[in-house]
């Protein structure tokens, strides 16, 4: 019985006669007899008796568990599987008593010297919808909830009395077998011995102590359950609970993994201060934990918050979708459709939320499938929004801001439990995403320390902690789409690639950088400016109507969500000869570029970008539930790399910006700009005009002192003499 004090050891009972107690008795032998029939007699289709065998497998491999569905009882016996329901903490240990006897029956006989039969441990699973976390109340207690989560942190192995032996002190009696609940409740020693001895004192207060040979214990393990962060209300901190799985569900998770537990919802005494002072007014308080008789875990990381009930029509219609020649346009229509222009980076994120193919070689070795994507450029150009639109579209989806996320709130962080004062692990954002998608804002705000802690969670996808004595890899198989502005605030065309603050390391880990500019044309700024005004004026309206072609938001998920469970393309051979050669081409290339403009790319093509045009064009093949990407897919996975990662990289050159077209004018105003900070100290009060005439003396055009001066106040480190200190601070 769930109660919420312990009646003790010695104690009795004088209103309830014996006839009570045999009528109780008598119930119970005749539930544990429902449940030896149920074992015995359930079967499938022509006389498959699914649990006797299982059980009888089961145990001669010595595996001592058996799961059984609880459809398949109320099936069997309506009324028991209610019973089980409303009353589990007295059920179940007649279920698993009810099994080992079948298992007793159904293994014999046995070899020599396992005459002792093992305890059954029942595993229960049900097909019933999930319950939130939010709605565990005082009214399910002791009943039985199913609560889907994210394990964030789970503690070591630890051993729990079942029964066990006490002894007094004093006069060396012994009480054997004492049987302890199933739980995290303790269990309150007696105070005092009744042994009576003639011709002794009596024995003092608090004499027994705990005989540890004589106790039957068994393996228990903590973990601490996260709500699914779709399920977390605006602005609301994410709730937790503690879970206790003992014998056969311990280790099943690990952090990050996304489970749906079956379990007892139980309450436990509100743990003591520091002081050893329980809090004023504790009494009668108790806390909630789970006690699991289940664990569902998700290891494909797909996701159960996405695993959505595809019925057989809607199959029929992907696969007639997914056979229409228009199924990448339309696709790429529906990111983000309230977003003007932006066409070949819709395309790129459309591409990301579908992913390439996950390889693990014969070596051992793993190439990721996910597709990273980062978006730098000008403010005001919805970066943003692009993000958290991926976010919500994504099977999987975390968004944070660079600013305010650290290297450990990012991949993992060890901390101290309260309770055990022993050090446990809680995974980070990119761990929670995995199998999803991870979307960091604000990505140039980071510290350069923080940005390097994600290396190896892009590329390896894993995540390797070795800190306090903890020694382990957590997994992150996420695409990480993550928007940044230039160093200088907006995009200058002068500097080319100095706008990019980024070191090489991280950006060749990125498959496809964006570069967005805010650029100024006439006709396209109205164009713009019609689009937001419909979309305000609209904004108010029910049932807005999408264009033509477009898929809804929950249709695109489920479609995503199908084609990522169920699709794994690989590159045909035909592609792979074209691909091969392009890469030659695009490598000579480069270095033909190198050796012509005197310097370095600020994303060097190497074998990182051929995979990332792999993966892009596996994506494209499984958007149409393709087998192989061919050569069509490689050309557009080709076009989309040659319009973000390429022009990019040669984003450095002046061709074009703003009357300057050669070489020797790019040096000439590097020239004026390392002259004036090295001339000038911070705070210098200097004029423009004098400036110019210095530099004129040393045979310097005007307008290119003008416009290294021009640029310098626009970066900010030059103050216009029309301001307030009229002078000039070289930063």
């Amino acid at each position: 019985m769930e109660g919420f004090d312990d009646p003790g050891v010695f104690f009795s009972d004088n209103f309830a006669g014996d006839d009570q107690q045999s009528d109780i008795t008598v119930s119970l032998q005749s539930v544990k007899k429902k449940f030896k029939d149920f074992i015995r007699q359930f079967h499938e289709g022509n006389f498959n008796y699914k649990y006797r065998d299982a059980l009888k497998r089961q145990y001669n491999l010595r595996k001592f568990w058996l799961d059984v569905n609880i459809e398949d009882l109320a099936s069997f016996d309506e009324s028991l599987a209610d019973t089980v329901y409303k009353q589990p903490s007295e059920h179940i240990p007649l279920f698993e008593a009810a099994a080992k006897e079948v298992a007793d029956e159904v293994t014999a006989p046995r070899p020599e010297g396992e005459e002792t039969m093992e305890d059954i441990q029942i595993l229960l699973s049900s097909d019933a919808n999930p319950s939130s976390l939010r709605d565990m109340k005082s009214n399910v207690v002791s009943r039985l909830v199913k609560i889907p989560g994210i394990v964030v942190s789970a503690s070591g192995i630890r051993a729990k009395a079942t029964t066990m032996s006490i002894q007094c002190r004093s006069c060396r009696n012994v009480i054997p077998n004492l049987p302890l609940k199933p739980g995290l409740e303790g269990y309150v020693l007696p105070r005092k011995c009744n042994t009576e001895q003639a011709g002794r004192p009596k024995c003092p207060l608090d004499p027994f102590f705990i005989i540890p040979d004589k106790c039957t214990c068994v393996d228990f393990q903590i973990i601490k359950l996260q709500e699914l962060p779709e399920s977390i209300p605006q602005g609301e901190m994410p709730r937790h609970l503690k879970v206790y799985c003992d014998r056969y569900l311990c280790e099943r998770v690990v952090p990050g993994n996304r489970v749906v537990i079956l379990g007892i919802f139980s309450i436990k005494k509100v743990a003591q201060t520091r002081r050893g002072n329980r809090e004023k007014g504790s009494v009668g308080v108790r806390s909630p934990y789970l006690r699991a008789v289940g664990v569902e875990v998700d290891t494909k990381g797909s996701g159960f918050s996405a695993r959505l009930a595809v019925t057989p029509e809607e199959e029929e219609a992907f696969r007639r979708l997914a056979s229409s020649n228009d199924i990448y346009e339309r696709i790429s229509k529906s990111v983000a459709p309230s977003i003007f222009g932006s066409a070949d980076i819709k395309k790129a994120i459309a591409c990301l939320l579908f992913g390439g193919s996950r390889k693990r070689l014969p070596d051992g070795l793993t190439r990721r499938g996910d597709i990273n994507i980062l978006l730098l450029g000008d403010p005001g150009t919805a970066k943003s929004q692009l993000l958290k639109f991926a976010e919500q579209v994504a099977p999987i989806g975390v968004y944070t801001s660079g600013k305010g996320s650290s290297a450990a709130g990012l991949t993992a962080s060890v901390i101290r439990d309260p309770s055990t004062r022993n050090f446990v692990m809680e995974g980070g954002a990119m761990v929670l995403a995995d199998g999803g998608v991870v979307c960091i804002d604000e990505f140039d705000k980071m510290r350069e320390d923080d940005r390097v802690a994600i290396h190896e969670a892009m590329e390896q996808q894993t995540i390797s902690i070795a800190k306090a004595g903890i020694t382990t890899t957590l997994n992150s198989r996420c695409s990480v789409l993550a928007a940044a502005n230039s160093i200088f605030g907006r995009w200058d065309e002068t500097k080319g690639e100095e706008n990019i603050d980024f070191m090489p390391t991280i950006l060749s880990r990125f498959d496809m950088i964006f570069i967005v500019k805010d650029e100024h044309n006439r006709e396209r700024d109205i164009t713009l400016a019609k689009h937001i005004m419909s979309v305000h004026m609209n904004a108010l309206q029910t049932t807005p109507e999408g264009q033509p072609g477009e898929f809804s938001l929950p249709f695109l998920k489920k479609y995503i969500n199908y084609c990522r469970t169920t699709c794994g393309p690989r590159i045909s051979e035909a592609a792979g000869d074209k691909l091969k050669n392009r890469y030659v081409l695009m490598r000579s290339g480069t270095k033909e570029h190198e050796a012509e403009m005197d310097k370095r790319l600020s994303i060097p093509i190497t074998v990182r970008q051929l995979e990332a045009i792999i993966r892009i064009s596996e994506s494209l093949a499984k958007m149409q539930l393709k087998p192989y990407a061919t050569e069509t897919h490689v050309t557009e996975a080709l076009r989309l790399f040659q319009v973000s990662t390429l022009d990019a990289a040669t984003s450095g050159s002046l061709s074009g910006a703003e009357g300057f077209t050669t070489e020797e004018d790019y040096e000439m105003l590097n020239r004026v700009e390392t002259q004036l900070k090295r001339r000038f100290a911070i705070g210098s009060q200097v004029s423009e005009q004098n400036i110019v005439q210095d530099f004129l003396r040393q045979k310097y055009p005007e307008r290119a002192i003008h416009k290294v001066i021009h640029t310098m106040i626009r970066r900010g480190e030059l103050q216009h003499r029309m301001q307030r200190k009229m002078l000039y601070r070289i930063m």
